[in-house]
Parts: structure tokens; C-alpha cells; sequence
């Protein structure tokens, strides 16, 4: 008989976790002027609002938090992290930084200026608002698959290689400091890469004399996808996948918070000692000292350990099954999803979801409210609110994707909490027809609104 499959760890620490009322929720979200960001988090029974510093450290990453060197330059602990770096991703420079986004604004500050093009593949939306804060422009390059939730491609995440060469053709070298590839896309449904595609991107970016950036918060879920979907990487270990992924890139940003699996951190590394140079300027301006750019000793040892942990196969089979575990419970009550699964996240597709709300009431934000009065489920919008206005126009975006992201943290919840959630989304499928009403803004900030966004009942 074979044996069925087992998590790849064993719980040493729980933390409470309580059931609200319906009751309570409807006036705890009114009070959040439905923006699910505002509520707290003793309000939110089950948190799939994102899996950035929400997971569980190991009992190898606590050790190491021990062991940290919090002195302010030249700490034991940047070098353990500065040689894991180089060791897993092959890259000789790199910053520290507090998070992701931060990481963005480091690199971004050397590399981008107004009137700039930055082709890639659906942006996220940080790397949108940073790039469109300088007064440049996000090209979204993506193949068209990505678009449809209902078509089985296994690396929806890919750029087209056409659509970008053209933006290549288009614009003078001068005016594209570099293309981004995210892996996993995490805008398109937290789909992978193929490794056919990042040899493609490099091979038409040294042609063109264009860098290469990898947005890197999911690096490992993209290798895991690469080994158990792409052919003639079955017999290749995590780590040498990874190895291959990033000799195509001339950097890369990271937010540790994913697949680093700590609650806070992130860094740029690079190739080019003249960037690094450059880079460290700002680094210092907005982070700190290069050294430690923000961020504890502890936390660059747990870092560390991370990157190692996060790179193991056993680790991301448990972590993607989970996942998957979620997709098939909903995919089994008629619940429309992007399919494939990705790597951290199911995203439902609101658009298919309620069909008969206009796109200006916003679906999946609609949709998660719904949710969340259901079970107290947090999870997160990635449609229209997220996509923002046109920084020119000052009109709504309206992206062709409108989804829901349930995004699972890393090593927190149980397969009977995913049992849960998908039975509470399978009861607002059941009354989807009765959600007559969507929501309406009273209140924006000009860029990255979804934060902080304001929302009442249409």
C-alpha cells in the first residue's frame, strides 16, 4: 500500500486563534469602511491576506536569531548572509534591506527616471508604484494565457518574447534602465516561470544591451515548478534549478518575508561592482549603513537559515501541496479559480465569481468583504483597486483579471483550516446570485490606494 503524504515538519507552538460572530464582523468591516487592511488582526479568524512575514520560523532560524551580530558595521551575521547569497543565487554583491519594496526603491533610485519604459511581466503592484512614481512606465509583456483562468498552461507567468522584443524595437536603449521578470507572477495567480523563457529574455536583453531584474520573493516555488512541470529538470535538485534560473539575471530584489521564510527583511544583489557602488549611496540615504540596511543582526542570521531551509525540496512540496489542497477543495465545489494553482496563493476569479456586478463596483474586493462577513476569512483583492488610476488620465484601471488571492502562509495553518475556507467560499458561491450591491470609493490616496482605501455599499 503506499503511504499517503505527510507534512515535511511537526508542530513544537500553537498560538490561539478566535471565531467571531457574523454579527461582529459586518460592524468590524463597516468600521474598516470595507478595506479588509484595516481590520485587526484579532478580528480575522483564518489570515489569507498574504504570506510576506507571516510564516513560521524553524527551530533552526530561532537558534540563529541567537546567534546574531547586531554590531553597526561588519557584522559576522551580514557575512553569513552575504556568502549564503552567493552560495545558493551566485551573485558576489549584495544590500541588505528592510523589506521588498525596499529593495525596489534602492535599485529603482539608481536605475530609473522619468520618461523611462520597463517592460516585463505583470508587474506587481510595488514595482508599479515604483517605477511610476519616477515618472516612467510599466509594460506589461505577459503571455496572453495568463488571462484566462480557465486555460491549463503550465508557466502562465511567462513573457512573451514577441510583445517584448517589440517594446525592445520601440524605445532607445537609453530609455529602458532594464526588464523585470517576477517569479512566481504573483498579478497573473502566483504562476511560475519557465526556465525556456528566462534563457529567452536574457538572450533577447544581451542582444539589445538591456539588464535583466528578477523580482525574487517566490524564487524557490518558481524552481519547484520548473522541476516537477518542465522537461529535463526532473533529476535537477532545487538548488541547482536556482543556480541556472539566476545566471539569466543581471540582478535581482528580494522580500525575504516569502520564501526566506522570515517576518521581516529583504535585499538586492547584483553582478556589476559599479551598480553596487551606485546602489550603496542609496542604500544608506534610505536603509542604513551597508552592512546592515535596516536590518538586525538576528534577523540577516535568520534570513539566512531561511534561504537554505526555503530551498529544499521536501519543504516545497509540503508548502505547494497545501496549496494545491486548497485549489482542489474549491476547484470540487464549482468555485472558478486561475488554473493551474501557483505557488502561495489560490486566486479566484471574480470576474466568472459575479458576473452580473459592473467591474466600477469592484468584484473581488465585493467578493472578499463577502468572504470575510462568511467565515472572518481575510483574504486580498488584486483587480481593479490594486491596479489603481492611470497616472496620466487619473481614470480607473480596470486589469483582465479581477481575483481574489487567498494566499497561504508559510508552516501556519492546517489542512482542516483550507477544509474551512473553502467551505466558506463554497456558501457565498451558493448566494452569489443574491450580491446585488458592490462598493463604491470615498476615499483614495493618490498612488498604491488599496492600502488605505476607503469603501462604502453601493
Amino acid at each position: 500500500m503506499e503511504l499517503p503524504f505527510a507534512e515535511s515538519y511537526k508542530i513544537k507552538m500553537v498560538e490561539t486563534i478566535r471565531r467571531s460572530t457574523r454579527e461582529e464582523r459586518e460592524e468590524w468591516i463597516k468600521d474598516a469602511h470595507y478595506n479588509l487592511f484595516k481590520l485587526k488582526s484579532e478580528q480575522v479568524f483564518i489570515d489569507l491576506l498574504t504570506d510576506s512575514g507571516t510564516g513560521a520560523m524553524s527551530d533552526k532560524q530561532w537558534s540563529e536569531m541567537m546567534l546574531g551580530d547586531e554590531s553597526y558595521a561588519g557584522a559576522s551575521s551580514y557575512f553569513k548572509l552575504k556568502d549564503t547569497i552567493s552560495e545558493i543565487l551566485g551573485f558576489p554583491y549584495f544590500l541588505p534591506t528592510h523589506q521588498g519594496r525596499a529593495a525596489e526603491n534602492v535599485l529603482f533610485s539608481a536605475l530609473v527616471k522619468a520618461g523611462d519604459i520597463v517592460p516585463g511581466n505583470s508587474h506587481f503592484d510595488t514595482t508599479k508604484g515604483h517605477i511610476e512614481f519616477r515618472k516612467a512606465k510599466a509594460v506589461d509583456c505577459t503571455i496572453d494565457e495568463a488571462f484566462n483562468t480557465t486555460v491549463l498552461h503550465p508557466f502562465k507567468g511567462n513573457i512573451n518574447l514577441d510583445k517584448l522584443e517589440d517594446v525592445l524595437k520601440s524605445h532607445p536603449k537609453e530609455k529602458i534602465p532594464f526588464i523585470v521578470v517576477t517569479i512566481t507572477c504573483n498579478s497573473s495567480g502566483g504562476q511560475p516561470v519557465s526556465m525556456e523563457n528566462l534563457r529567452g529574455v536574457k538572450q533577447i536583453a544581451d542582444k539589445y544591451g538591456i539588464m535583466v531584474v528578477f523580482d525574487s520573493a517566490r524564487f524557490a516555488e518558481n524552481a519547484y515548478f520548473i522541476k516537477t512541470r518542465e522537461q529535463g529538470y526532473a533529476g535537477k535538485s532545487i538548488r541547482e534549478i536556482v543556480a541556472e534560473m539566476f545566471s539569466y539575471a543581471d540582478a535581482m530584489t528580494m522580500s525575504s518575508k516569502k520564501d526566506a521564510i522570515v517576518n521581516m527583511g529583504g535585499f538586492i544583489a547584483l553582478r556589476d561592482k559599479a551598480l553596487f557602488e551606485k546602489a550603496s549611496v542609496f542604500n544608506i540615504m534610505f536603509e542604513g549603513y551597508i552592512t546592515y540596511g535596516g536590518m538586525s543582526g538576528r534577523d540577516m542570521n535568520a534570513l539566512a537559515q531561511g534561504l537554505r531551509e526555503g530551498t529544499e525540496f521536501d519543504y516545497l512540496e509540503t508548502r505547494i501541496s497545501q496549496v494545491a489542497y486548497l485549489g482542489n477543495r474549491l476547484v470540487d465545489f464549482g468555485v472558478p479559480v486561475q488554473q493551474p494553482f501557483g505557488g502561495h496563493a489560490i486566486f479566484v476569479d471574480a470576474k466568472r465569481f459575479l458576473p452580473h456586478l459592473p467591474k466600477e463596483q469592484f468584484q473581488a474586493q465585493t467578493l472578499a468583504v463577502e468572504l470575510y462577513l462568511e467565515g472572518g476569512v481575510r483574504g486580498v483583492e488584486i483587480g481593479a483597486l490594486l491596479a489603481d488610476r492611470d497616472p496620466e488620465t487619473r481614470e480607473n484601471r480596470f486589469p483582465a483579471l479581477e481575483l481574489l488571492r487567498l494566499t497561504i502562509p508559510r508552516r501556519v495553518y492546517t489542512n482542516n483550516h483550507m477544509d474551512y475556507v473553502a467551505t466558506a467560499l463554497a456558501n457565498v458561491f451558493e448566494r452569489r446570485n443574491s450580491i446585488i450591491k458592490g462598493l463604491k470609493i470615498t476615499g483614495e490616496a493618490p498612488i498604491m490606494r488599496h492600502f488605505t482605501v476607503d469603501l462604502a455599499r453601493e
